[in-house]
């Protein structure tokens, strides 16, 4: 590795060889005591050229000290954010008002009024370039372990950085902050009691998972403004979503994605690419799925009602023996619900690294699957868990009373509990992660060779105090929040029809608490592009589905509406409620299919760059075949070039005299 920057390296005046360095985007820190050879072969990968397999980015170090882990800053010159924003096929809001894809060659199309090469990249696009080439950096098929540790294999197309992390060879990488765009951008949205930041501000900067998060949590809360129109939400959701997507240039396109950092398989030639990646065959991923995880999660969501009706039935026991033996075994009457709320805690908390190391070993090829089949074990067990017990006293207890109370306990007090473990520093630090061991090397006087930043720097006080911090994995926990709620308020709402007021104030506090989590609390978090809330739209649709026959039966068995129709008898009182069920659930199928899930001026504006870009194809495609015509018969629209004496012959001197040379064929014939 060399310590010196190159001439063929300076690229720009932020450029490694100039006085000025560009900010820091990320932050890695390595394990005190890893072999040199390991930490010198990654920043070897980060700072090598693409044609060797590197990254291109720069590397800076902070003064190294004996006994602590090496910790580099990371970033690129604006050239390089250039060029990957290319690459990765970046969609940007051009001059004209659409969302194209961003090109270089094309760059004054995207430098309309107000923007510079300074803020043509968003800070999140910015991230989001430097994460996608740190991914990147894949092992080659002559590299079969990590230098210095002959135990830690590779496979051909495995993301170095992931298997680092893995194996704890990284202890920590995060993106820093940028601190004045930060201080911005908060004192606009969670400073502000009656101003709110604006969801592109909240993308510029957090990116579109964290945006789409906000804006359905504001959305959701208006809807609750409006009880009844509920029952719309997804509906109106989607156009809503649509309309983000397209803005961000996140609308779901057929262009093929690429494999996970973490996908495992044999390296193949891709049939649409045509670039070798792995290859895993995905019936195996089929049978994973089928075969281990879910009898797994179906054993799990088992034992979770099993331990639901053990709790019960606990408490009945203790409700007889306080008949028979008086006041002495009242003491104990909440202990089993104490118990079991508890042990739902630590379920909760070990089912989810259960469902992410099943997720894992399927081996999914995309991001998106990955997520999508990890979200789902998680839902699937966290509705059994929270909703179970309020099915078991509707419909088996049928004591409506109990019910209400319990919802409404569950809604205002345990939401807030939950919020509250969350965010407190201390129950993220309760179960801490378990380093895996590997040798250490003996410590060595020289530091590793790679130019260092200046001890005054005001990053490296600040990767310090962002790296204590704790990390921001994603918004599922918040994304369930919202699912509860809208289980709380949806599926019992003929019971407890105050459930939609405690929401609303409940989401108006949320709004501003995650604000702050997200600016104060957390690292900043990594930017991932989505188009939509993902498998939670099916989610809350199910759940929509499902409270319409809930709130049915709990209408049916109401003694308060029973005497709307004495005449009835039992059976006819059950079939009305069933008829009302399927006709609600028809008008509301009715709803979805007449109502498009992209607004009009989405799919025009679709269109319009899918003509533009057939007529731009087309365009291009008569140049060239023009260009191929000229070079080949050496003639345009059947002119001779320039010199030629006549329309249709070209003298030719033989013998000392000049005939006249006739074409044999006109172009116009092929």
């Amino acid at each position: 590795m060399q310590s010196s920057d190159s001439d063929e390296d300076v690229d720009s005046p932020d450029g490694p060889g100039s006085s000025h360095i560009p900010p820091s985007i990320y932050v890695i820190k390595f394990r005190d005591g890893l072999a040199r050879e390991a930490v010198e072969w990654l920043i070897e990968k980060i700072e090598a050229k693409h044609k060797y397999g590197g990254a291109e980015l720069l590397v800076r170090c902070e003064p190294q000290k004996q006994g602590q882990g090496v910790s580099v800053h990371v970033s690129a010159t604006k050239i390089k954010l250039l060029e990957v924003a290319e690459s990765v096929e970046l969609q940007k809001k051009a001059g004209s008002g659409l969302i194209q894809e961003f090109s270089v060659r094309d760059l004054d199309q995207f430098l309309y009024p107000g923007q510079t090469l300074d803020t043509v990249l968003t800070p999140a696009e910015r991230e989001f370039c430097v994460r996608h080439q740190l991914d990147a950096i894949r092992a080659k098929q002559e590299e079969g372990h990590v230098p210095g540790y002959p135990e830690i294999k590779l496979f051909p197309g495995q993301s170095l950085v992931s298997v680092y992390l893995a194996e704890d060879l990284i202890t920590d990488m995060f993106p820093l902050h940028d601190r004045q765009v930060l201080e911005n951008l908060a004192s606009r949205w969670y400073k502000a009691i009656f101003q709110a930041a604006s969801f592109e501000e909240i993308r510029a900067y957090f990116g579109e998972s964290v945006a789409m998060y906000f804006s359905f949590l504001g959305f959701y809360t208006m809807a609750l403004a409006l009880p009844a129109a509920l029952g719309l939400l997804q509906m109106f959701w989607k156009r809503r979503c649509a309309e983000l997507a397209y803005s961000w240039g996140t609308l779901d396109r057929v262009t093929p994605e690429e494999s996970r950092p973490n996908f495992r398989g044999e390296m193949r030639q891709h049939p649409i690419t045509g670039r070798f990646e792995p290859t895993y065959p995905p019936w195996k991923t089929r049978s994973k799925l089928y075969f281990v995880s879910a009898p797994a999660v179906c054993l799990c969501v088992l034992g979770s009602l099993w331990m639901m009706v053990v709790a019960f039935w606990a408490e009945e026991q203790l409700m007889d023996w306080k008949k028979r033996y008086g006041s002495l075994a009242g003491i104990f009457m909440h202990v089993p619900s104490a118990l079991y709320a508890g042990l739902v805690w630590l379920m909760n908390f070990y089912y989810k690294k259960l469902a992410t190391a099943l997720t894992e070993w399927e081996n999914h090829r995309s991001q998106k699957d990955y997520d999508w089949h990890r979200v789902c074990k998680l839902v699937i067990f966290d509705f059994v868990n929270n909703f179970s017990s309020l099915f078991y006293i509707a419909f088996y207890i049928q004591d409506m009373d109990m019910l209400c109370s319990q919802v409404a306990t569950m809604l205002i007090f345990s939401e807030r509990l939950a919020a509250f473990l969350r965010q407190h520093p201390l129950t993220a630090k309760f179960f801490h992660r378990v380093v895996k061991s590997v040798h250490t090397a003996p410590p060595e006087e020289e530091p590793v060779p790679v130019l260092a930043l200046d001890p005054k720097d005001p990053r490296i006080t600040q990767a310090k105090e962002e790296a204590d911090l704790d990390p921001y994995e994603d918004a599922y926990e918040d994304y369930l929040e919202m699912f509860l709620q809208f289980g709380y308020v949806f599926l019992f709402s003929s019971v407890y029809p105050m459930a939609a007021f405690w929401a609303v104030l409940n989401n108006i506090l949320e709004l501003k608490t995650d604000a702050f989590k997200l600016c104060r609390i957390y690292q900043r978090p990594r930017v991932k592009k989505v188009g939509s809330i993902g498998v939670w739209q099916g989610a809350f649709e199910m759940l929509g589905a499902v409270a319409v026959i809930t709130n049915c039966a709990l209408l049916c068995l109401s003694p308060r509406v029973r005497p709307l129709a004495p005449s009835a008898s039992p059976v006819e009182w059950v079939l009305i409620f069933v008829l009302l069920e399927h006709i609600i659930l028809c008008v509301k199928m009715a709803l979805m299919w007449l109502v498009p899930d992209e607004p009009l001026w989405v799919r025009e504006a679709l269109e319009k760059i899918n003509y533009q870009s057939k007529l731009a194809l087309r365009n291009e495609r008569g140049k060239k075949t023009r260009r191929h015509l000229s070079r080949r018969f050496r003639s345009v629209h059947g002119m001779p070039r320039s010199g030629s004496r006549s329309r249709g012959t070209t003298p030719v001197a033989q013998n000392g005299g000049v005939r006249h040379r006739t074409p044999s064929r006109d172009y116009r014939e092929y």
